[in-house]
């Protein structure tokens, strides 16, 4: 969503140049995206491939693989696919995207992603086009007025999936194809590339070798120098990874008996993002359920209230600030969270690769030694940004293993 960051960037935009010529990316890059991938050709590679990570870029590259016929294994750090990528079903009358939520391009994009030709979509998608917004600076409680809404919208046009979800998405399209080649439980914390071979070990101690190694696993973890590169990965490269943000940060999803909120409440930080929304937004549901996304320090200062349960109470206490206790009078009891900040195998939340310099984005998409490659929201040359962006990096990066270019 990256609400707060891409209103500034709208008001950035007004003031200085037209709507028409400015920040091509997400939705703006849509007529930049590549006319075929590598979905739509054909390799012949002799050899084996190891993909780390069972992630969105993962699975993506792993459907080349798997319809050319190449020899394949992913290795999954989890118990599950999909990576930050999750639904629940419980909560309320429609499936909710506990992971990515909105597709940040054009409706068409679908059908790139998934191989298929022309520009409407099988799936029925909800334009996250604002009616009803508001901002709380921890005092104040002010409209968005109209005029603002409808600039965002034509500045960078956004949808969601009405009836299903993102890992709905990337289960049918990528996952139901390649799943019988995942190794699940299977934490990579070792690359030695210096022979012939690519040796992967894995935190259990199992050993796996490959001719080559796609690695897809989050920004974090690569932060958090979780895997052993042998050689270690070049001075450039371990900057450049550095200088990626990847702030912590969570969503907290909330049931209530009536709707009382407007369709976002933008609160004011200073770093990342913090927003209370309509998760029902257009859906037709009978189901109200708020969610809470928040990144940053802000996070970091929910964290520090040391349980789940805390943080809950933190969310509802603000809302009784805003709306007069209607939270607590409201509340049904029934909630969901998901830290993607404090979780293991994540350790962050998203990356917005459209503000990385050329260098930094051809720096981290350079493979080492043509044997091992990575792929990730953050190394998208086309600078898509979420989902799209992870899978179109996983059909780029696998396009170049699979011709052994640099």
């Amino acid at each position: 969503m990256r609400i707060q960051r891409t209103v500034y960037l709208l008001t950035v935009c007004l003031l200085s140049v037209s709507l028409s010529g400015c920040f091509p990316w997400a939705s703006r890059a849509y007529k930049n995206l590549p006319e075929e991938t590598a979905l739509d050709r054909t390799y012949a590679f002799e050899g084996k491939v190891i993909v780390v990570g069972a992630g969105t870029s993962g699975l993506a590259a792993a459907r080349v693989l798997e319809q050319n016929g190449v020899d394949y294994q992913v290795l999954e750090a989890t118990d599950r696919y999909g990576g930050r990528l999750k639904k629940i079903t419980g909560l309320a009358d429609f499936p909710i995207d506990l992971g990515a939520e909105w597709i940040h391009n054009m409706p068409g994009i679908l059908n790139k992603l998934k191989g298929k030709a022309g520009e409407e979509p099988d799936e029925e998608l909800i334009p996250w086009h604002l009616e009803d917004s508001y901002r709380w600076d921890g005092a104040k409680y002010k409209a968005i007025p109209q005029w603002y809404r409808d600039a965002f919208f034509a500045f960078m046009p956004e949808q969601k999936f009405k009836n299903s979800t993102w890992y709905d998405f990337i289960d049918v399209n990528f996952a139901q194809e390649v799943k019988q080649n995942i190794v699940f439980n299977a934490p990579v914390s070792g690359i030695d590339y210096t022979g012939d071979q690519v040796r992967v070990t894995t935190k259990n101690g199992d050993v796996y070798t490959a001719d080559k190694v796609l690695v897809t696993v989050p920004m974090g973890v690569l932060k958090a120098n979780y895997i052993d590169f042998v050689p270690a990965l070049s001075t450039a490269k371990q900057e450049a990874i550095e200088s990626v943000q990847f702030l912590p940060g969570f969503k907290l999803l909330m049931k209530f008996e009536e709707k009382y909120y407007p369709d976002i409440v933008v609160c004011e930080v200073e770093v990342g993002e913090k927003s209370f929304y309509d998760v029902a937004f257009k859906k037709e549901a009978e189901s109200n359920v708020l969610g809470l996304l928040v990144t940053g320090p802000t996070a970091e200062s929910y964290y520090q209230l040391g349980s789940k349960e805390a943080m809950l109470s933190a969310a509802l206490e603000e809302l009784d600030q805003i709306f007069d206790g209607k939270a607590t009078e409201h509340f049904t009891g029934e909630y969901v969270l998901e830290n993607w900040g404090q979780s293991e195998f994540t350790r962050g939340t998203w990356v917005e690769n459209f503000r990385f310099e050329k260098s930094v984005t051809e720096t981290l998409n350079q493979p080492l030694e043509k044997k091992v490659y990575f792929a990730g929201e953050a190394y998208d040359v086309y600078k898509t940004m979420g989902v799209p962006g992870a899978i179109l990096s996983g059909f780029y990066a696998i396009d170049r293993l699979l011709t052994n270019q640099e």
